[in-house]
């Protein structure tokens, strides 16, 4: 009895050693280990979130199947064939050959317009094109005729002859859109055809590159190299804007892209269709953008719209009454914040347009009805202010082209130099690098062709109808 007693008691106190020591060391380690080295198991999210039973009267899904189909066939490839010379090598420097030239191939995306094959894309799609081809989503490839450009708004036009009517896409007023509203982008990024993806409307009035020259529609939709001149739609498949650029430090999609407001890309194409080239309606301000800094400067209180510094003489601002010291609020039915708000608005309408301006002066809102005028002046950095020259200017200097001196330069650096020079407001610059000066346009046209190095050259007529010439480096 006393054996049996003793195998318990030691079989009792083994197990409670064994027990004591699992507890201590090996399940203690599989527990640290555990901590350290998390597993999660996968999740899904739906892009559509339904909040079930909450109000099963309201549909709350989105469905982008039929503003695809509606989009998908209207968005085209594009291919651009350049010819560049190629880095001369040390056998071509031997023999005195030439540097072969290289065929180099860029793509990009376009929209069909019109059932007759016009087609919008990006400016710098084609850029530089010696031939242009587009193949539709239905594998059929055409020669395009480029019928425009606008380098400033990033849009060109083109045309095929299609031997039957192409499905085309549907302009929608882009003012109507709404941040937080969902979009399609439609393109071939990679050179991947007809891809579609979702996002939504992240931001409006978007000056990416920090020069107000540019008014975009900021997204989500993931856009990627080969999705420029590409579609973005609302969920009716209507057209929005064309999606244009991305910001990345990879020159790939982080989460941003942008594109042109269809109401500018409409107003482009309309206007390259009739006239060949862009014409812009202006107000006939100086505009400074307001914040708190800007605000203090000028000893007022408002930090958001555009302060009219000054008004030009006899444009459609100064015969509606608007004067300097007036703060505009609001452009028709748009509210104004910032220049790229303006710079938008203005960018869809014409000359001769009438707009609603509303001011705030002295604390009240006033609203004037200001007619758009064409474009009579152009900043060029070098000079200032250029304008148009009347027939009598013209007469005065003893010739028959040019366009007078406006304003001087606000740089301190060129202003002295031209009153050193003894250059007065008034006079006429007759070319710039060669190029004869007749209308703003030429200027325009010079400015966008510029290098960032290359030298300058102006031939200008003073009030005595001397010519001078004036080199900068």
């Amino acid at each position: 009895m006393k054996k049996i007693l003793r195998l318990v008691l030691v079989s009792a106190l083994g197990g409670i050693f064994t027990l004591g020591a699992y507890i201590l060391f090996i399940e203690k380690d599989n527990y640290t280990e555990t901590q350290q080295t998390p597993v999660f198991a996968p999740i899904s999210v739906p892009v559509n979130y339904i909040e079930k039973d909450k109000n099963p009267t309201v549909e709350t899904t989105i469905d982008f199947t039929k503003a695809a189909e509606k989009t998908i066939n209207t968005v085209v490839h594009v291919k651009n064939t350049s010819v560049s010379s190629g880095q001369m090598t040390i056998q071509d420097l031997f023999y005195g050959r030439r540097s072969q030239r290289r065929h180099q191939i860029g793509t990009g995306s376009g929209v069909i317009i019109s059932p007759d094959g016009y087609i919008i894309t990006n400016n710098h799609v084609i850029d530089g094109a010696e031939s242009i081809s587009i193949t539709t989503n239905h594998n059929k490839t055409y020669e395009a005729e480029l019928i425009g450009t606008d380098p400033k708004t990033d849009i060109a036009l083109l045309k095929i002859d299609a031997d039957e009517p192409l499905p085309y896409a549907t302009f929608a007023d882009s003012d109507d859109a709404k941040i937080g509203e969902w979009v399609l982008a439609v393109g071939n990024p990679f050179n991947l055809t007809s891809t579609v993806t979702a996002g939504i409307i992240s931001a409006k009035s978007r000056d990416l590159f920090g020069g107000d020259t540019q008014s975009f529609i900021q997204t989500d939709a993931a856009v990627n190299p080969g999705n420029s001149g590409g579609a973005l739609v609302n969920t009716n498949g209507d057209l929005i804007g064309i999606n244009t650029a991305i910001t990345s430090q990879t020159g790939n999609y982080v989460g941003y892209s942008f594109a042109v407001p269809s109401n500018i890309a409409r107003k482009v194409v309309e206007d390259i269709m009739e006239f060949g080239n862009v014409q812009n309606g202006i107000l006939g301000i100086y505009p400074k953008t307001l914040n708190s800094e800007e605000a203090k400067k000028l000893g007022i209180e408002e930090t958001e719209g555009i302060y009219i510094d000054e008004v030009e003489v006899d444009s459609g601002a100064d015969k509606a009454g608007l004067k300097a010291g007036d703060i505009i609020k609001q452009l028709d039915n748009i509210k104004i914040y910032k220049f790229s708000d303006l710079k938008g608005f203005l960018n869809s309408k014409s000359p001769n347009d009438i707009v609603n301006v509303t001011v705030l002066r002295d604390g009240n809102e006033k609203t004037f009805s200001v007619k758009l005028l064409k474009n009579e002046t152009i900043n060029f950095p070098i000079i200032g202010i250029l304008k148009n020259a009347t027939k009598e200017d013209l007469k005065n200097h003893g010739i028959n082209y040019g366009l007078k001196i406006s304003t001087f330069t606000r740089n301190e650096t060129y202003h002295e130099y031209w009153k050193n020079n003894g250059v007065r407001i008034g006079d006429i610059v007759t070319s710039i690098n060669e190029i004869k000066l007749t209308s703003v346009e030429d200027v325009e046209k010079i400015l966008n062709s510029l290098d960032y190095d290359e030298s300058i050259r102006i031939v200008l007529v003073n009030s005595k109808g001397e010519k001078e010439r004036h080199y900068f480096k």
